[in-house]
């Protein structure tokens, strides 16, 4: 290999009570297009704002072409030759082409800005991306939003750099557009630039990669050339795990749930997309189902919770209730035909951290009634005690504020909101993230318990024990797509993550549900 046109060397950084990157080395080689991989907090985002000047290092050393450089904020990051391109679109809708793509670098004359010149060298940098149809007078806010990722690529590459940073780049971006940007990249590399891929898509990772660096905790697990790392292997490196460990216990609620094949269908889901974020996705639900959506981060598991939920709608497919057919556009229709969804994130997404518990659990409930309907104050009462003592809520009174609760309380209460409106299907987006071990098999322990009651249950969950453990059945997920259908109660988290690298197909799998609806629901 060539020398590295970017070395990054040590790097170690802390914030109060967490080492988010310890010792960590990584390079990249000109005309090299090198992917970063990892799970959320793995520190992909803190080694790349070390390495923008976002963050000042505690120890470690950069050297870009040579030359030992110490960023001490993004801009100053652009001038040494390392330019980054973010994830969300950063443009100016009202400026045009050519001024976003030299906003901050805009040629003068006579104390004015020259917009000749300045559209002169916007055109020279599109040519470079092979994107001589656009008119750089335009306006950026008119143009679809592959369009406007070129745009800042572009506006990336006008100061000269030498590295580009590509921070999920095709988040927004359907098959044909990412074809077009993979295109780009690969004429760059041919031109000696060095390219970081942060992505979450491992079709992509293996399509123009050509090293693979995968961090795990804020720390380095490895480096490896694409050809030397398949796709099992880099998901054990994300995950830090063997195949064939296994995480089943004996007595999960998986088991228990097993025998509901015979029950009454509650959900249907038929072919729901909604281009350019997921799907389609295709599954049925029957009464004490427990269905798991399995898939790395960014494989489309929160993105179907939100579509099912009405958060961001379907733009195709149909879903049945109880095998009549819903209109779910908002989440206000989802409650209405008895969906509940607990988000991943509670904190933004979740709890109202100055009301009390006992508002935050009636919450739902109220919402579903007009707002001249009030729940009376002893109602809410009965309610909010009633869930405090079957959640076993550690608190002090159902009027302590939230916010003053730990992790898992939270996550416990925000349970009692959506078990308040009696539902029919419980969507649970990581439920016990981030909350101790009690709290999390007391969770679990109430999956099971809802299960035997009738109620359907969506968990999604990144520890792969705790689907295997806690569901009959699993859907896997990859690149924003649905792969498969596992079932079997006896599934082991080896199984899923084959599927989920593509490796081979599990004996139990079959392809998405075709729910077989009466005349009446038909017609509806």
């Amino acid at each position: 290999m060539t020398e590295p046109l970017l070395l990054a060397r040590g790097l170690s950084k802390s914030f109060p009570g967490v080492k988010a990157l310890a010792n960590v080395t990584f390079d990249v080689a000109p005309g090299e297009i090198h992917a970063l991989m990892g799970e959320n907090g793995a520190g992909k985002s803190t080694l790349i704002k070390l390495l923008t000047g976002v963050y000042q290092p505690d120890s470690g050393e950069v050297t870009l072409a040579g030359r030992a450089i110490a960023p001490k904020n993004p801009r100053d990051a652009e001038s040494f030759g390392l330019s980054t391109v973010y994830q969300e679109i950063n443009l100016i809708p009202h400026l045009s082409i050519g001024e976003n793509i030299m906003l901050g670098r805009q040629p003068t004359r006579f104390g004015l800005i020259d917009y000749k010149a300045l559209n002169l060298r916007a055109k020279a940098v599109l040519a470079r991306l092979d994107l001589h149809h656009l008119n750089v007078t335009d306006s950026v806010g008119s143009l679809p939003a592959a369009v406007q990722q070129m745009v800042q690529i572009a506006r990336a590459l006008v100061v000269d750099a030498k590295v580009l940073i590509l921070d999920e780049p095709t988040s927004s971006l359907d098959e044909g557009e990412v074809q077009r940007l993979f295109k780009v990249l690969k004429r760059l590399r041919s031109e000696g630039l060095g390219i970081v891929f942060v992505t979450h898509f491992l079709d992509q990772v293996y399509e123009v990669s050509d090293r693979i660096t995968v961090l795990r905790n804020g720390e380095l697990v490895g480096c490896y050339t694409a050809e030397e790392l398949p796709r099992l292997r880099l998901i054990e490196a994300m995950l830090g795990r063997s195949v064939t460990a296994s995480g089943r216990e004996n007595g999960g609620a998986a088991t228990e749930s097993s025998q509901v094949n015979d029950q009454p269908s509650v959900l249907s889901a038929q072919a729901l997309h909604r281009p350019g974020v997921v799907g389609p996705i295709s599954f049925e639900l029957r009464r004490g189902d427990v269905l798991g959506l399995a898939g790395l981060l960014g494989s489309g598991r929160s993105e179907t919770a939100r579509m099912l939920f009405g958060a961001d709608p379907a733009e195709t497919g149909t879903i049945y209730v109880d095998q009549v057919r819903v209109n779910i556009r908002a989440p206000k229709d989802a409650i209405r035909a008895g969906l509940a969804f607990s988000a991943e994130e509670r904190k933004l997404e979740g709890i109202i951290p100055n009301l009390s518990i006992r508002e935050n659990i009636i919450l739902a409930l109220q919402a579903s009634k007009s707002s001249v309907r009030l729940i009376p104050r002893a109602e809410q009462l009965r309610l909010a005690d009633h869930y405090i003592k079957a959640l076993k809520v550690k608190t002090p009174s159902a009027e302590t504020p939230i916010r003053l609760l730990s992790g898992g309380n939270q996550q416990k209460v925000l349970l009692g909101r959506w078990l308040a409106m009696q539902p029919k299907v419980l969507i649970l987006d990581e439920p016990t993230r981030g909350i101790d071990i009690g709290a999390k098999a007391e969770i679990e322990k109430l999956i099971a318990e809802l299960s035997k009651q009738g109620v359907a249950t969506v968990l999604i969950s990144s520890e792969l024990e705790e689907i295997t453990r806690n569901c009959n059945r699993v859907l896997v997920m990859r690149d924003r797509k649905q792969v498969t259908e596992l079932d079997g109660a006896w599934l082991e988290p080896s199984d899923v993550m084959k599927v989920i690298a593509g490796q081979e197909t599990h004996p139990s799998a079959h392809p998405p549900a075709a729910a077989a609806h009466s005349e009446e629901a038909n017609r509806a």
